[in-house]
């Protein structure tokens, strides 16, 4: 994410949970942070995590697919959200937001299981997805990188993931579309 973006710029970080990335953001200087989660308990422990350093960060405990921000961001980073999104409808809602909150020539960075990547996480289904879906499901946003890599969990499992790195259009095709 550090190659889209520098510490002046305005981040989102989708599924913050108890991610590392937040206090790496911090440490590395960036002061304009959200971090946004579904779940009470991750915000309680990132929070917790942040300690004094939370008061740099505006953390919320929210749905990212209806979630908005007082401003546009420049850089949307989701390491592993987007594939919980099992139905059609809620990938469409999330990529509305997406492109509602990253800002004409902003970037989208998304971790997702891959085709071989696991069929369920945490016990709920996920949606695995490819380059070319997630090209797709973000028509506003133009590919600039993608690459796979194998996770290890703290158990040892491996879970294979696919990147893509995008950049919002200066209009999107789905507003060119509407006029």
């Amino acid at each position: 994410m550090r190659r889209v973006s520098t510490p002046n710029d305005r981040v989102v970080v989708v599924g913050a949970g108890t991610t590392p990335l937040v206090a790496e953001l911090i440490l590395a200087g960036y002061h304009l942070v959200d971090a946004v989660d579904v779940s009470p308990l991750a915000v309680d422990r990132l929070t917790a995590q942040l300690g004094d350093q939370a008061e740099r960060v505006t953390v919320r405990c929210a749905d990212v697919r209806t979630s908005t921000f007082a401003e546009q961001v420049d850089v949307w980073h989701d390491r592993a959200v987007f594939h919980f999104f099992t139905a059609a409808a809620d990938r469409a809602m999330y990529a509305a937001r997406a492109a509602d909150a990253v800002r004409p020539g902003g970037h989208l960075v998304i971790g997702a299981f891959a085709s071989n990547g696991p069929t369920e996480c945490s016990g709920l289904p996920v949606a695995r997805q490819d380059v070319n879906s997630l090209t797709r499901t973000f028509d506003g946003f133009d590919l600039v990188e993608s690459f796979d890599r194998v996770h290890v969990t703290p158990w040892g499992a491996e879970q294979h993931f696919v990147h893509a790195v995008f950049r919002r259009a200066a209009a999107s095709r789905a507003t060119k579309r509407r006029t």
